[in-house]
């Protein structure tokens, strides 16, 4: 699938501030599942530099700096097009000592996923997750593969979906108990109940094709997993698909917050607010 985006972000303040260092997430990925064909990026007011950043993660963001001189908006538009690959996201083979629950991980394995498979808060897996992961963990008898199926599905029909646009996600228990939540909250719920049965998921922020017949469109995220032998694989709760081709990845992390697509501060000496709004457009072409 080929795709052009179009996704400008506008604060507006409640009276004039100066602008600190901010970081934009906003670059799709370029990998084997999808090709960036093409970026603009144009931030109004003009940075005086921009620096192009691999973080920690391997994710590819911008990093922006200002003048400081007072302005009462900021104004970050990004276009891109990309092309899709993946249309079957089954196309792997397991390692034979991972298709069933719970994995015996190789020690010098363990040692890099180790961060990917503890809880968000505090380390400590949610009571609500662990629950869940066991009854399902126990209806697929174990099975890994049966097991994400379920687990996506199971809170694809169990949760209503919500907008929030802003704001952390909520705590896995907090979603389970409400069957209610936006898709980061879903996200996150998944990614507890996977770690509650010992397999690794990481967070990501992104874009989802949507349908063609409405304008409606938001920022989206989804959950990874990490399956030996077929590396991370897409799950996206919200709609209880396994990622393919209509996805389209920004970047991924540990924690959600490192995957929020734009983060920065302003100057608030005089108690100024701000507020966010933004127009998201996704085009198939070709």
């Amino acid at each position: 699938m080929h795709y052009q985006i179009s996704h400008t972000t506008t604060y507006t303040y409640s009276q004039p501030v100066t602008l600190f260092p901010h970081v934009i997430r906003l670059r799709p990925r370029s990998d084997s599942c999808q090709t960036l064909r093409s970026l603009s990026l144009m931030v109004t007011p003009t940075p005086t530099q921009e620096s192009q950043v691999i973080d920690l993660e391997g994710n590819a963001i911008v990093k922006v700096w200002f003048k400081q001189e007072p302005t009462d908006s900021l104004r970050v538009q990004v276009i891109s097009q990309i092309e899709t690959h993946r249309t079957n996201p089954f196309d792997y083979l397991l390692e034979p000592w991972a298709i069933r629950l719970p994995i015996d991980y190789p020690s010098s394995l363990l040692v890099q996923l180790q961060p990917y498979l503890v809880g968000q808060r505090s380390g400590s897996i949610d009571p609500a997750a662990i629950q869940l992961a066991q009854e399902i963990g126990y209806q697929v008898d174990g099975n890994i593969t049966s097991f994400l199926a379920e687990l996506n599905q199971k809170i694809y029909k169990s949760c209503q979906q919500v907008i929030r646009e802003t704001g952390d996600p909520l705590a896995p228990g907090i979603t389970w108990a409400q069957r209610s939540g936006s898709c980061r909250d879903l996200t996150v719920l998944f990614m507890e109940a996977c770690r509650a049965i010992g397999l690794a998921a990481r967070f990501v922020s992104g874009y989802q094709e949507g349908d063609p017949d409405s304008n409606d469109r938001h920022l989206h995220a989804w959950a990874e997993v990490y399956l030996p032998g077929a590396g991370w694989r897409g799950f996206d709760p919200t709609h209880g698909t396994a990622v393919a081709d209509r996805h389209i990845a920004l970047v991924s992390s540990l924690f959600p917050r490192y995957a929020a697509p734009i983060s920065g501060s302003f100057s608030q000496g005089g108690g100024a607010q701000s507020e966010m709004t933004y127009q998201l457009l996704i085009q198939g072409i070709g």
